[in-house]
């Protein structure tokens, strides 16, 4: 892929691209949003440094790739509900992404992508890993894909959000959708199951689906199939949550670490 208006910079062979030349708080023409959307597809994640994302811009930033999606299981800000605050300092007792997932993949219609804007970051810490689910499908024997091509698996977020917010009464998504899925745009097949969120493979007995979950959740740690971003203060992360897991670091505490998401509705599995 060429570019005609952006510097893209691969990070690694599989994943990961920074990008230069755009400032993101400004609206866009149609030839660098095009542009951005052609890396995203490319590298499944993309990065910028040195942005000042206003919460107007953050918005307007998402929507020229889909409708906002508001998160299912936290509030967003008061006066910005599609925004989600990322926040851990001193007081807190855990963080936000602090397992490989891929973000609400519980929703009946997972989201197409999140976009994270850092503000404040540690002097050291707080590195971000993404992995490619592509990287980590093509990986697989032929046998084991024939395996896997057909299955489905339950995706259900009740257990980790009643354990945080034990005082809440409501009843968080749960939803059915394929462990190899295909990408509504490259039509390349991934990988969608996650250690935080997939609880149970239909078609398979308990202890079946337990071991198969064991070997797909520890091969999507491979680092072959990883990119690492560590974060500056006005960086931003781009990612296709449908084609990619993430991993949140928490080795700064009691550094602060804050920032703020808008969430890019998706659609079914498939």
């Amino acid at each position: 892929m060429t570019y005609d208006v952006l510097d893209v910079r691969p990070m690694t062979k599989r994943i990961g691209a920074e990008i230069f030349g755009v400032d993101l708080n400004e609206p866009l023409d149609e030839k660098v949003v095009g542009e951005l959307h052609e890396a995203l597809m490319e590298h499944q994640v993309i990065f910028f440094r040195d942005q000042n994302l206003e919460h107007e811009g953050h918005k307007r930033l998402g929507r020229y790739f889909g409708d906002l999606a508001l998160h299912s299981g936290v509030s967003g800000l008061e006066d910005h509900p599609e925004i989600v605050a990322i926040h851990a300092d001193a007081n807190s007792k855990f963080v936000a992404g602090e397992d490989w997932h891929s973000d609400l993949s519980e929703d009946a219609e997972p989201p197409m992508g999140s976009i994270l804007y850092m503000h404040t970051v540690p002097p050291a810490g707080g590195d971000t890993l993404w992995s490619s689910m592509y990287a980590a499908y093509e990986a697989l024997s032929p046998a084991m894909k024939a395996f896997l091509d057909p299955l489905t698996a339950v995706h259900d977020s009740n257990h980790i959000y009643r354990e945080l917010f034990p005082d809440v009464e409501k009843t968080y998504p749960r939803n059915t959708h394929p462990v190899v899925r295909t990408h509504p745009v490259t039509k390349k097949k991934c990988l969608f199951i996650s250690k935080s969120k997939t609880t149970r493979i239909n078609e398979l007995s308990k202890e079946e689906s337990d071991a198969v979950l064991t070997f797909l959740t520890e091969h999507v740690k491979n680092p072959n199939f990883q990119v690492r971003f560590r974060w500056q203060p006005n960086s931003v992360a781009f990612w296709d949550n449908r084609c990619t897991q993430h991993f949140a670091t928490w080795d700064y505490f009691p550094e602060t670490r804050s920032g703020f998401r808008v969430t890019i509705a998706g659609d079914k599995p498939y």
